[in-house]
């Protein structure tokens, strides 16, 4: 089998990874909160409102683009 990828797998895996990393920055920062509000019952913080778009994704995945380009 050949591990050479077509330009469509390739940008494929690149939106898939970039949601990736959308989706757990926003878990870190929602599990953030629910911490700090634990430890601060006097001090609770609301949980971030947060909407990933489809331009949001494409941005994160051509700046994985551009690394992987660069020489």
């Amino acid at each position: 089998m050949s591990d050479n990828k077509s330009g469509f797998e390739i940008r494929a895996d690149l939106l898939s990874q970039a949601q990736g990393i959308i989706e757990l920055n926003i878990e870190r920062e929602i599990n953030a909160v629910h911490a700090h509000n634990e430890n601060n019952p006097n001090d609770k913080q609301p949980l971030p409102v947060t909407k990933v778009t489809a331009a949001d994704i494409i941005a994160t995945a051509r700046e994985l683009n551009a690394f992987v380009i660069e020489r």
